[in-house]
């Protein structure tokens, strides 16, 4: 980690303790207000700016809580997806997931998506022995790509 990633962690621990070990953002922010904060610059204060964040925020938020009936299936799937391609566009955006499914090089990239999470979610869980079963099967499904 860097030194800047150090300064900001010690900081959120610091919180964190003055509160009883338990960090909360609403904690965050209050430490953060502070000009000379090392947190001061990780927030938009600017409320007009954070406003439209905050908007955005919860239109990405309505767009993936959209679900749909997926009939063939009988399940209940996301109506919208963001695949990775499409986040590096300015803006990003979302297409309807039986669309991204229909086709072979969108379906292809989704499908590549869900497994770089899965990366993720395996970082975050490593230490939970009860998952190893989980993260065997994605790496057989990777293996199989």
């Amino acid at each position: 980690m860097s030194a800047a990633a150090d300064a900001v962690t010690a900081e959120l621990r610091r919180i964190a303790e003055e509160n009883g070990g338990i960090l909360k953002a609403e904690a965050v922010i209050d430490a953060a207000r502070k000009s000379g904060s090392i947190l001061h610059d990780k927030f938009t204060w600017d409320d007009s700016l954070a406003a439209r964040e905050y908007r955005l925020w919860q239109a990405r938020q309505l767009i993936r809580c959209t679900v749909v009936f997926e009939m063939r299936s009988e399940t209940t799937v996301r109506a919208f997806v963001s695949l990775s391609t499409d986040r590096e566009e300015d803006g990003g955006g979302y297409r309807e997931t039986v669309r991204v499914l229909a086709r072979a090089d969108t379906r292809a990239q989704l499908l590549a998506d869900a497994l770089k999470e899965f990366e993720g979610i395996e970082r975050k869980y490593a230490a939970l022995t009860e998952l190893a079963a989980v993260f065997a099967a994605v790496h057989a499904v990777v293996r199989r790509k």
